[in-house]
């Protein structure tokens, strides 16, 4: 791969090393010494690459690969070339994720802020009041309200805001133009570049003279390790808070209602919306576009289909699809029974015409 500049190779890991940190095993000790420098994938990796397979269907872009390692399960272990070094492991897909974490490390965070300052910039506007610890990066243009906290090792870039009271966490990392407001964040929380965070929820109480607004006094609690995507906004609570539960991993453009609370280790595809005050357990995964109406309760495990509108609420550990969203064998069965249908009209229709 050519790199540009954004995100250099490593210096360079011995494939013993890497085996380690993995914990996989290195088939063949005579490849200890080969140096893994960055990650690409299976059809254009080259020397200094690490890739990895899950099937057999890389088959042909294994017969044309370069890489200097390949990370794979011990059942695919004989359709890797010889002369390419073989990693073994159980979960080849989360080893390939922790092997670009530590050859890219600068990767990790929004780009902006790959090289954040140590020292705070004399452009960015800190109130007096604010409480910073050892280590916080501040760069131009950003401003930190007054009463605001913020641990050690946290960057916050360029234009962002931080609001007046708001605590956030050690080690996190708020990206260029986004906002804070009303909102409590644990360690290690990353935002990234225009996110929208704590402002108002959608509240409005009809009136004689058209709708008059409800106050919205409640904030956001974003747990340890949560990622929240650029342009997601994520509303305050009415009264109650808005909960984001630890490790919790959210795409580009979703919109969170107030009072949603998301339990720990969900993932949420870009472009779902979710209404006010819905609960989701822990271990949700939500596909892009999918809708959620509000008040209703998604249990733990539960997967939802992109494009479903979710009306009711979801047993733990289903999995549902369609619009409206039903258990996904029943969509399944009616998508298959109306392509059936569908295909005869027009045969009918081809026979009648001919």
């Amino acid at each position: 791969m050519e790199h540009i500049g954004f995100f250099p190779p490593h210096d360079g890991v011995s494939l013993s090393a890497l085996a380690e940190y993995l914990g996989a095993e290195l088939v063949d000790e005579a490849f200890a010494g080969v140096v893994i420098k960055s990650i690409a994938p299976v059809y254009r990796a080259g020397e200094g690459d690490v890739c990895y397979i899950l099937s057999r269907k890389n088959r042909a872009e294994l017969e044309t690969c370069r890489a200097s390692a390949i990370i794979c399960l011990p059942a695919l272990k004989s359709f890797v070339p010889a002369h390419i070094p073989v990693l073994l492991s159980k979960k080849p897909h989360t080893d390939f994720a922790l092997a670009g974490a530590l050859l890219h490390p600068q990767a990790m965070r929004p780009v902006a802020l790959t090289s954040a300052p140590t020292l705070i910039s004399p452009a960015a506007f800190i109130d007096p009041t604010a409480k910073l610890e050892a280590n916080v990066g501040v760069e131009p243009c950003a401003v930190i309200g007054p009463g605001a906290e913020i641990g050690e090792g946290t960057r916050i870039g360029s234009g962002a805001m931080i609001g007046p009271g708001v605590k956030i966490g050690r080690n996190c990392t708020i990206g260029g133009g986004a906002s804070v407001l009303c909102s409590y964040l644990g360690n290690g929380v990353i935002i990234h570049n225009g996110a929208r965070i704590g402002q108002d929820g959608f509240g409005y109480a009809p009136g004689p003279r058209g709708m008059v607004k409800i106050v919205q006094i409640g904030r956001v609690i974003i747990q340890d390790n949560v990622e929240i995507g650029a342009n997601t906004t994520i509303d305050r609570g009415t009264m109650d808070d808005t909960v984001i539960g630890e490790g919790t991993k959210i795409d580009n453009q979703v919109q969170i209602g107030h009072n949603v609370r998301i339990g720990r280790h969900c993932a949420i595809v870009s472009q779902v919306g979710i209404a006010g005050s819905t609960v989701l357990g822990d271990g949700v995964q939500i596909g892009g576009q999918a809708g959620l109406n509000g008040h209703i309760h998604i249990g733990d495990g539960v997967q939802i289909g992109a494009k479903s509108g979710v009306m009711n609420n979801i047993p733990a550990g289903e999995r549902y699809a369609g619009l409206p969203a039903r258990p996904l064998w029943d969509f399944l069965r009616e998508s298959a029974e109306i392509a059936k249908r569908s295909g005869a009209r027009e045969k009918k229709d081809g026979a009648e015409h001919d």
